[in-house]
């Protein structure tokens, strides 16, 4: 996500005889590049360029041993036409299904973007370290997603929402361009008038429909009040508003242990094999994609 650059083109048939008696994690483990057929059985049209695709796995065994992290990504396959790493954007609480939030930006997205409900494409993984779901309990967290961002941060807002008991006070925060690109409107309506929830939305560019704050992401920070030293920071979105963001959270006394970012952009192959996301000594796609400002600070070209 967003996945605009293609792969070789993937020729495997979704079908293959398996031994009866593999379990679901047997039979991922055995060849972990193989992916696994899985039908769209949903489709939602979130702005002119995003789509939040909705998948289930067809071998039960495979779907009921597939297990996330908020923060993991996939391995999503067109077959005959290649292959692109994905963040998830459902909760791990969703069991049986995998969502998908893409952009339509290249061949392989614009393939997608032409698929149908029943139609069958494979997925292979997850892939990744997510975010500390389970550190994360018990504390305030703020959440801040700029764009697309919003996609990844879905999956762990989500699975904060079905755990709601177990945090402290949670602040979402997220900017879009202009009103047309914000996604996810009905989930941000349902956030906005919950009283366990703090949300924030901001534009660039208002229209005349526009109630929300006008500014960068990083506005709604002037009058925003947390507890620093109970506060995980979640962090998704453009390249550039990673360096303005956890500068804010800094003011703000959020150490830099405590405030994650995910660099999902740079996911390639999944598994250290290609070298396309190596920052420095790390590979982003086994060491991360999530990881927390100290250890991002000091991997070398990364900040």
């Amino acid at each position: 996500m967003p996945a605009n650059t293609d792969f070789n083109p993937v020729v495997v048939s979704p079908y293959h005889d398996e031994p009866a008696a593999m379990t679901g994690q047997e039979l991922m483990a055995a060849n972990p590049y193989r992916p696994w057929p899985a039908r769209i059985t949903s489709i939602t049209e979130l702005t002119a360029t995003e789509k939040l695709f909705e998948f289930r796995l067809i071998d039960e065994r495979i779907r009921e041993a597939f297990r996330h992290e908020p923060g993991q990504f996939v391995e999503l396959t067109i077959f005959g036409v290649g292959e692109a790493p994905i963040s998830i954007s459902s909760s791990p609480s969703k069991r049986g299904f995998i969502e998908l939030c893409v952009r339509r930006a290249g061949r392989f997205t614009e393939a997608l973007h032409k698929m149908q409900c029943g139609d069958i494409v494979g997925i292979r993984g997850p892939f990744g370290r997510g975010f500390p779901f389970e550190e994360m309990k018990g504390h305030d967290i703020l959440l801040v997603a700029g764009g697309l961002g919003i996609a990844p941060l879905r999956s762990l807002i989500n699975n904060i929402h079905d755990e709601r008991s177990d945090f402290g006070k949670v602040t979402i925060i997220y900017g879009s361009k202009n009103p047309s690109e914000v996604m996810f409107r009905n989930q941000f309506e349902m956030w906005r008038h919950r009283k366990d929830f703090d949300l924030y939305l901001t534009v660039d560019n208002p229209d005349d429909t526009w109630d929300g704050e006008v500014g960068l992401v990083t506005k709604p920070f002037e009058h925003l009040e947390i507890s620093p030293a109970n506060t995980f920071g979640a962090v998704c979105g453009p390249p550039v508003m990673y360096r303005f963001v956890v500068a804010e959270m800094r003011k703000k006394g959020i150490s830099y242990d405590h405030i994650y970012m995910s660099f999902e952009r740079h996911m390639k192959c999944g598994m250290g094999k290609c070298g396309h996301c190596q920052i420095g000594h790390q590979y982003c796609c086994i060491d991360g994609p999530v990881f927390n400002y100290w250890e991002a600070k000091n991997i070398q070209g990364s900040m």
